[in-house]
């Protein structure tokens, strides 16, 4: 085998189950490698840069892309390896018990412990099935918001029924000229309250439709939209300025499938502790499944802290079981001092 540098753990994943890892490792005092398979850390976050973020504790209402700004920045805190554009594919184990990750470029990594904070795969937007649809990618149709600004005045038109769909109804209702959702169901799958808001708003809300055809005068832009009534199959244009299209995710996990791990609904099943049924393999954030799951940011912090906590015993069985805390952590002393913070000795 070729000389490699062992890692305590190596963190694969680069979102905010991630990131945090690397911090909490950072205050375990393990050597750790993160692994991200796209070219910035961040992960699912990366898709709504513009969307604005309510609930982590103690954070006010935060953009996304600043919330990810800071994340990076604490990620680094403790110097972590960080490892960019590299997709973790092969995993074996040696005959000491540590692991040789290989990835799909060829490049490999050593490690004593792994923690599986990959969410849900490799991330691609499900695309609008309509035949010539993606010749309009690169002037008025969009997967996802990257400028407000972009739609400011603009007559838009939004298709989907999730969270992220009634999200961005909210958001450009106000910035907007008129926004109008078309969702195939009578009912939407976002959370209760931001339902309600868009629909006591400006937005004009058509369930049980979808669009059914593009229409554009030059072949460039998207001038015109159908949409159908899923029951009585009327159809009515609508003049547009801009489409965005919110019909969920699809996922890749790629060869990590074939490892072994206890999966159900395409996510890692494991105990209290993130263990899964692989020895020294723990997983956090959208990945990990247990019966108490919290699918908010916050939930994935707190998972990475326990993923961290077990790979540090499955190292260390005689360690302590969590980190000291921030205000008593040594850690912290010289990072303090930095901040010209006064500390006790």
């Amino acid at each position: 085998m070729e000389e490699l540098e062992l890692y305590d753990v190596t963190i694969i994943g680069g979102g905010p189950a991630g990131m945090y890892a690397a911090f909490y490792s950072g205050m375990r005092d393990m050597k750790t490698k993160v692994i991200e398979a796209k070219d910035e850390l961040g992960g699912r976050m990366l898709i709504y840069p513009e969307k604005m973020i309510w609930d982590v504790g103690g954070v006010t209402p935060v953009l996304c892309e600043n919330l990810v700004s800071g994340l990076k920045q604490q990620a680094r805190t403790f110097d972590p390896t960080v490892v960019l554009g590299q997709q973790v594919t092969g995993l074996a184990r040696r005959e000491d018990g540590t692991f040789v990750l290989t990835t799909a470029s060829g490049e490999r990594h050593w490690t004593k412990t792994i923690v599986l904070a990959i969410g849900y795969g490799i991330l691609k937007m499900a695309k609008l099935e309509i035949e010539g649809a993606d010749r309009y990618e690169v002037t008025n149709l969009h997967y996802t918001v990257q400028e407000m600004d972009v739609f400011r005045g603009r007559n838009v038109l939004i298709s989907g029924g999730g969270n992220s769909a009634v999200d961005w109804a909210n958001e450009l209702e106000p910035v907007a000229a008129h926004v109008t959702i078309v969702h195939r169901r009578d009912k939407f799958w976002g959370h209760e309250k931001n339902v309600l808001k868009m629909q006591e708003s400006s937005v004009d809300v058509r369930s049980l439709h979808a669009v059914s055809e593009l229409h554009s005068s030059d072949g460039r832009r998207i001038d015109e939209v159908s949409i159908k009534h899923m029951e009585s199959e009327q159809v009515e244009r609508l003049k547009v300025d801009a489409v965005i299209v919110n019909h969920g995710l699809t996922s890749d996990y790629g060869p990590l499938k074939e490892w072994g791990l206890h999966m159900e609904d395409s996510v890692a099943v494991v105990d209290g502790k993130l263990k899964t049924n692989i020895p020294g393999i723990f997983a956090a954030g959208d990945f990990a499944s247990y019966d108490s799951k919290l699918r908010l940011i916050a939930g994935a912090f707190t998972d990475a802290a326990l993923a961290v906590n077990s790979a540090k015993l499955y190292i260390d069985p005689e360690a302590a079981k969590v980190a000291y805390v921030s205000s008593h952590n040594d850690r912290f002393k010289e990072k303090n001092k930095a901040l010209g913070v006064a500390v006790e000795e």
